[in-house]
């Protein structure tokens, strides 16, 4: 019975071993830190810490110019994505995603930038002027 046993075991180790193939990897099509991705979020970034600008023009209210800045820029990001919805290319949430994250940066930092500003102008030196008659 023994003679059995170690004859069984001799055969298992003996037996070649087949290595399993792993199923092919397909790359992610949409992956989160692509090109594209980057594009998303310089764009919106960019169009945020514009509009601000541009309702800084318009007007001398904080809330305002965040809440204008953040929905021209997210606008521009959700318009894309039902272009692309629309057949003419890749919708993504991925993408909205990147959109969302730009928007934010280019907003908080066009406020911060703003803030900053407007306390250099409060604690610049005051002017005297003199006049001699």
């Amino acid at each position: 019975m023994r003679a059995l046993v170690l004859a069984g075991v001799a055969l298992l180790l003996a037996a070649p071993v087949r290595a399993q193939q792993a199923p092919a990897v397909q790359p992610d099509p949409d992956p989160w830190f692509g090109r594209d991705k980057a594009l998303h979020f310089a764009a919106s970034a960019s169009i945020a810490v514009a509009a601000y600008g541009g309702t800084s023009l318009v007007t001398e209210d904080r809330p305002t110019r965040v809440v204008v800045s953040a929905s021209v820029a997210l606008g521009a990001g959700i318009l894309k994505e039902l272009w692309d919805l629309s057949g003419r290319g890749d919708a993504s949430w991925r993408d909205l995603t990147w959109d969302v994250v730009g928007t934010t940066t280019g907003v908080l930092f066009a406020y911060a930038l703003d803030w900053a500003i407007e306390r250099l102008r409060k604690h610049q030196p005051a002017t005297y002027s003199v006049t001699i008659r």
